[in-house]
């Protein structure tokens, strides 16, 4: 595997339809930077039901080999469009469990920063999605995303807004993140 030192790794995660892909799209635009796929957008496109506790692994080993090629692939920053906590959240929201490894794993592979997108935004509905809006839901899940990322002590920012506000705003958290760790590593 490359050499991941000088390589500063960011994650996008968040609720559903808090526009988590549109955002690593624009960021990795704006920084010219590679980014890795969510493995649970493209399972079910591959796959186009509802999911079930049997998929959780398949998803995990995906989620892992698309950030690991995306890597391979980096220069200075890369961008991951979720990672492991969100398979953890996810499985413990829908299915009451987790498999042990997969946080295992995950801590092994935390990202430098994660941007944690809100739940301001208005729900856009997708196929196959699982709460189809549920206000309750969504402020659930972004709540087990807030105790997770404490309990792990994981370095975050909440990003809030809408359009070009909210885009804004992550160009702004990751610019000052990168500034920071360049001074700091001198």
């Amino acid at each position: 595997m490359k050499n991941t030192v000088s390589l500063t790794r960011i994650v996008v995660i968040g609720s559903e339809s808090t526009g988590k892909t549109h955002l690593t799209q624009r960021l990795s635009e704006f920084f010219d930077c590679t980014y890795s796929e969510e493995a649970a957008r493209l399972y079910v496109e591959k796959h186009p039901r509802q999911l079930q506790a049997s998929d959780v692994v398949p998803i995990a080993l995906s989620q892992i080999s698309l950030q690991d090629k995306a890597i391979q692939n980096a220069k200075n920053l890369i961008l991951h469009d979720t990672d492991l906590f969100s398979t953890v959240i996810y499985s413990k929201y829908y299915y009451q469990a987790s498999p042990d490894w997969i946080l295992k794993k995950a801590r092994l592979q935390a990202s430098d920063l994660y941007l944690l997108c809100d739940i301001d935004l208005p729900w856009q509905p997708e196929p196959l999605f699982r709460d189809q809006g549920s206000t309750e839901a969504r402020r659930q899940v972004h709540t087990n995303f807030l105790d997770l990322i404490i309990k792990e002590q994981l370095n975050m920012r909440i990003i809030k807004g809408t359009g070009e506000k909210r885009t804004q705003m992550a160009i702004d958290i990751v610019e000052r993140f990168i500034s920071k760790n360049k001074r700091t590593a001198r």
